[in-house]
């Protein structure tokens, strides 16, 4: 599998949103700067996208480099983020 993402910056790594995701955020992706613990990130995106946290990460799953990781509780910061690294938010999506 490979991302339709553009390569980050230097000194940047890549966030995929899908599905509500992306259309909460009118977005398919975008880049920000590492290292960023995981904790950090979800901070960082309330901030740019006020409501995202309850609506959006609050029932996704994440990923880094294509491996699902937890999303951290109060007082964890989770993984660190490193240059290059991929993130996606991937939201519950149903089927007909």
């Amino acid at each position: 599998m490979t991302s339709s993402a553009p390569k980050p910056p230097r000194g940047h790594f890549s966030i995929l949103y899908f599905a509500s995701a992306g259309s909460f955020t009118g977005r398919d992706s975008e880049s920000l700067p590492a290292p960023l613990p995981l904790s950090k990130l979800f901070s960082e995106l309330e901030t740019r996208h006020p409501g995202f946290k309850a609506k959006i990460l609050d029932s996704s799953l994440v990923t880094v480099n294509l491996d699902y990781v937890d999303v951290p509780g109060e007082g964890e910061e989770g993984p660190v983020i490193q240059e290059g690294d991929e993130v996606a938010i991937i939201p519950p999506v149903s089927s007909g």
